[in-house]
């Protein structure tokens, strides 16, 4: 009497393996040029370029035309004054599935950018920095933000009361800050740490000491900025 063979995995046709394999690769490849044409579509219209702290900037229309060199873009006269590596650049395109390149006539690429947050894209260029490529109008719309912050404050404990001033200004600092002043006559613990510099950073105040010393304020439910993590006795940045 025969015995049965058994017909486990290393008994399966080498050729089903490999079909199985040739469509997952087919599927990936299919999923990557979709990112890739979403991010595409997502990217037309007009972006802001700028330093981190936006004292230079230009304004970039990324168009959805072709060309020899990659897609049409456009950039506001007097970009290359501002910005003077923009003037190299003649065309945009996504590299990879998630890099949006600014890049030259001859297709090299200028600077390279990807997604840090939603809207907000960053890249770097060797021995000058780091770029933030944004939406126009959300760009505009964190500038106007800026100077709504500028001007004279009031650090404030839960109880009420007022235990020193700040003055934040317009006047850059850099590479990504500007200059605060402390008022006479503050809390030993505001005048200890001794605010020089501030800036918006991700919807927060940051105040910094000259040592590198970081205080977060988050605005609240109040408008107002509180000092976080948040303690019993909370201290908060109050428009004066």
């Amino acid at each position: 009497m025969g015995t049965s063979r058994g017909r486990g995995p290393a008994s399966r046709k080498p050729w089903l393996v490999l079909a199985a394999v040739a469509t997952l690769m087919t599927c990936g490849s299919a999923a990557s040029a979709q990112d890739a044409a979403a991010l595409k579509k997502s990217m037309i219209g007009q972006w802001e370029l700028s330093t981190t702290e936006r004292s230079k900037t230009c304004v970039v229309t990324l168009g959805s035309e072709s060309s020899p060199h990659g897609l049409k873009l456009d950039l506001e006269p007097g970009c290359a004054i501002s910005l003077p590596f923009t003037k190299d650049i003649a065309a945009w395109t996504v590299a990879g599935l998630d890099i949006v390149r600014l890049q030259t006539a001859a297709g090299e690429p200028v600077i390279d950018f990807t997604e840090v947050e939603s809207g907000i894209f960053e890249g770097r260029r060797e021995n000058e920095g780091i770029y933030i490529l944004q939406n126009l109008a959300e760009a505009r719309s964190l500038a106007k933000s800026m100077d709504q912050m500028i001007g004279d404050w009031a650090f404030v404990r839960g109880n009420g009361q007022t235990v020193c001033g700040i003055t934040l200004t317009n006047t850059e600092v850099p590479p990504d800050n500007f200059q605060a002043f402390l008022k006479p006559k503050c809390d030993p613990a505001i005048a200890s740490f001794k605010p020089e510099v501030w800036r918006l950073d991700h919807g927060e105040i940051l105040l910094m000491s000259a040592d590198g010393e970081t205080w977060h304020f988050q605005a609240d439910d109040n408008a107002q900025w509180r000092l976080v993590p948040d303690t019993a006795n909370p201290l908060i940045l109050v428009r004066q």
